[in-house]
């Protein structure tokens, strides 16, 4: 995990365009590269200001970015964040979420001090809901329409994992 340059600017546009990875995001595809410079200027802004912390995952060998993990919005004072993350399609089933979101829970619970995780995941997107249950998880709710994306309503499960029962 490490923050992302403008360099990464294609790579984010990469991931981020690509409409099989935002299928069940909360927002649609990126349209251009510029969106994508964009996204990385925002990136960099909300990460100085500590409003969210994104970092992207980038390969150890090559150093190039596929995918994020995300903390957003922040509440300090109740101990708690909310987890999002993208994986560029190429990626997908190698393991790689499961190590950045595993290291993102510890830095969120041991060096920020939270006390619970909260995540919304679309109810279609199996691999997701398995990620999520797979790292302690527990389903807490379903909230009907909540995003409109593209058109399209969609419902969303909300998991939350609590420090006490995270098991590393």
């Amino acid at each position: 995990m490490r923050w992302a340059s403008e360099d990464d600017v294609d790579a984010i546009y990469e991931i981020f365009s690509d409409p099989r990875v935002m299928r069940y995001w909360s927002s649609g595809p990126l349209p251009n590269r510029e969106a994508a410079a964009a996204m990385q200027r925002e990136i960099v802004q909300h990460n100085l200001s500590d409003t969210q912390m994104k970092w992207g995952l980038a390969l150890r060998d090559t150093n190039k970015l596929i995918g994020t993990v995300t903390l957003f919005n922040l509440s300090i004072s109740n101990g708690r964040a909310e987890i999002g993350y993208a994986m560029g399609s190429a990626y997908w089933g190698k393991g790689y979420m499961n190590e950045a979101l595993k290291a993102l829970i510890v830095h969120a619970f041991d060096v920020m001090n939270f006390r619970r995780l909260e995540a919304d995941v679309d109810p279609r997107n199996d691999a997701s809901i398995r990620t999520l249950e797979r790292l302690g998880f527990q389903r807490e709710g379903f909230l009907r329409e909540r995003w409109h994306v593209g058109g399209e309503l969609q419902d969303a499960y909300f998991y939350g994992l609590l420090k006490r029962e995270w098991q590393r």
